[in-house]
């Protein structure tokens, strides 16, 4: 065994310092500049990379159908890539075709304008066209006449003007080799990058369990369960985005050309194309693509009939598709904000250029996943994703502590569309109330913003007196209960509105006929009248009198006064119990004096302190029950109510 000396001359571990704040901030600036340098500059390398995984996202569910056919692995990944190719060939020779017809079309075309530009120049546009070339003209004499006089004084009279010389540009003659790379290079590029795209689509396809198996071994080996479901999560919301996206966009090239047709614009199906793949390009893409068929109406028809046709087209067909129809089908599948959307497309058109713009989106789902899963990348999920910034407790505590209760309960009021009030006081309210009663504990919150909390609070519980405590009426979970939780739900999941109801006054026991049989009882913090209110109102709701008194009223002086006529239960709440709770246990000894044979239920909002849930100690406290949610208070004393011949005690 060592001695303890041997231990003591041990030399320590070195643990590296920690990184300086600053310096930790410029190397991650460092390392961003870096990879936005390697984006920009390997372009020509991630480019055919990034639009090969895109693509085999797109083929992937092709290939399983194929598998599921029993066609096998490699005849299947054959088979799905070789009806890609069709379909790209296939478009771009719709594409080829429709252009060099237009091109054919074009001196026609050019005619027609001159003759609308024509028609235009002999009414209002002439006249204005006529003014600025007499304004025009008058600025040259001007300057014409400044110029003269400046070089009569320069050169004086006896200045000769030097003779102009001809000067004859030979261009060289072009070499065979430097014509056919002329001609054939705008063709090869697009031919040699569709070929790498391909080819790495079928290793993709060919290969995906081992990469699966190779990231998962590389990012989350010691965290299987974060690194699956953060690699699904990635693929599930990708894969959803490209197939809707994919349908939308065919649907909308496809109305697009169909309308053109009808309308009479000349070649409808490269224009529905065209908007096809334009419409990829967030906000602007379809409206962009409308100006060349807009451009050609106006060069075919020699009135504007058809010009305003094609225009309105498109100004109705785009917002339909974009604010109706997609978020009925699909809705926010990428779980991006409109703001990500846009700063996205800026960023990647601006390394990448069109086809930035088409894979804008894509990456930014895939930065918005990660942020979701790895923690040192949250900032990318709070400041590109759709989920609010904020928590619906810390919006809730945010506007109480601004002393805004309109919008608190404007919060309040959307969040209660979708579950009962008992679930909203539980789950936010008292939740918010207890962030900022520790606030206040650890003085950070003001004496002038704690009343502005309470005064909020007070308005809030107020506003809310009409409503009933039930389930809303279009609630899904009513309907279907495996339905998909929505966000609000998965942060903080509701209970269900308390089920039951008090008896008629006349069916209650002799003991709790009275106006106010529950005695709600607030704590000595400096928010638990709040809780005790929201208390008394959901006891109200469900046909118990309840009233509300603060602390001092139940103190060593004053209990003696304390009108208990009519109490058959005591409810005392406490957002915040530390330490030893011996006042808790002083302020029951003084009620159960006051009130004796009347039971006492303690409500600690929202999970009480261990200390207290313990059977032992809760005995040496007095209390009879202990609750930590709103809805288990309401609960036992609508039990209490319905089975005790006499009064209960309630603290909560």
């Amino acid at each position: 065994m060592p001695t303890d000396e041997a231990v003591t001359l041990r030399p320590p571990a070195q643990v590296p310092p920690p990184l300086v704040p600053g310096l930790r901030g410029l190397l991650t600036l460092a390392v961003g500049v870096v990879l936005v340098a390697a984006l920009y500059f390997g372009r020509e390398v991630f480019i055919p990379l990034v639009l090969a995984v895109l693509l085999s996202f797109v083929l992937g569910p092709v290939v399983n159908l194929l598998r599921r056919i029993k066609l096998g692995r490699v005849p299947s990944v054959i088979v799905a890539v070789l009806l890609a190719l069709a379909v790209i060939g296939g478009f771009g020779a719709i594409i080829g075709t429709q252009v060099a017809g237009l091109a054919g079309n074009f001196p026609q075309y050019q005619v027609t304008v001159q003759k609308k530009f024509a028609g235009l120049q002999q009414g209002w546009l002439g006249d204005a066209n006529r003014v600025i070339q007499k304004f025009s003209h008058q600025v040259q004499d001007a300057t014409q006449k400044a110029d003269a006089a400046g070089t009569s004084a320069a050169t004086g009279p006896a200045g000769d003007t030097p003779k102009a010389q001809l000067v004859r540009v030979q261009e060289p003659e072009v070499s065979p080799l430097a014509l056919a790379e002329k001609v054939l290079g705008p063709i090869f590029e697009p031919l040699t990058t569709i070929g790498i795209v391909l080819v790495v689509v079928v290793f993709l396809l060919l290969q995906r369990e081992d990469l699966r198996n190779r990231m998962i071994r590389l990012f989350g080996s010691s965290d299987l369960h974060r690194t699956t479901v953060a690699m699904d999560d990635a693929a599930g919301r990708l894969g959803t985005y490209f197939l809707a996206q994919l349908g939308m966009n065919a649907t909308f090239g496809i109305i697009v050309g169909v309308g053109l047709w009808l309308i009479g614009v000349p070649n409808p199906l490269l224009w529905g194309v065209f908007s096809a793949l334009m419409r990829f390009v967030p906000y602007i893409g379809a409206f962009i693509s409308g100006i060349f068929p807009v451009a050609l109406a106006a060069a075919v028809d020699p009135g504007w009939s058809m010009v305003i046709a094609t225009a309105a087209l498109f100004l109705v067909a785009e917002p339909l598709f974009g604010q109706v129809v997609e978020p009925l089908l699909y809705g926010h599948s990428t779980g991006l904000s409109p703001f990500a959307v846009i700063v996205s497309t800026l960023f990647w058109g601006f390394l990448w250029g069109p086809i930035g713009l088409i894979l804008a989106t894509p990456f930014t789902v895939c930065l918005v996943v990660l942020g979701r899963h790895v923690d040192s990348l949250e900032f990318l999920d709070i400041m590109l994703g759709d989920r609010p910034p904020l928590t619906p407790v810390e919006n809730f505590y945010q506007r109480m502590l601004a002393g805004d209760p309109d919008e608190a309960r404007d919060l309040g009021e959307t969040m209660l569309k979708e579950r009962s009030l008992s679930s909203y006081y539980d789950e936010v309210a008292l939740k918010g109330l207890q962030l900022a009663a520790n606030d206040y504990a650890r003085g950070v919150v003001t004496p002038a913003q704690l009343e502005n909390i309470r005064a909020s609070a007070r308005s809030l519980v107020e506003d809310f007196e009409d409503h009933e405590d039930v389930e809303p009426a279009g609630d899904d979970k009513a309907v279907n209960p495996n339905a998909t939780p929505t966000l609000a739900e998965r942060a903080h999941p509701k209970n269900e509105a308390v089920p039951g109801q008090a008896p008629s006054r006349d069916a209650l026991p002799v003991a709790w006929r009275g106006d106010a049989p529950v005695l709600c009882v607030a704590g000595r913090g400096p928010l638990d009248e709040a809780s005790s209110a929201m208390l008394a109102q959901l006891l109200r709701k469900h046909g118990l009198g309840a009233r509300v008194i603060p602390y001092g009223e139940v103190s060593r002086e004053r209990v003696r006064d304390l009108d208990v006529t009519g109490v058959a239960m005591v409810c005392v709440s406490y957002l915040d119990i530390t330490g030893n709770p011996a006042h808790l246990r002083y302020l029951l000894e003084r009620l159960k004096r006051r009130l004796p044979g009347v039971r006492v239920l303690v409500g600690l909002w929202p999970v009480g302190e261990k200390v207290l849930t313990d059977a032992a100690v809760g005995r040496e406290v007095g209390a009879d029950v202990y609750v930590s949610s709103l809805r288990e208070a309401v609960e036992a004393c609508l039990a209490a109510a319905a089975e005790a011949p006499k009064g209960l005690v309630s603290v909560a």
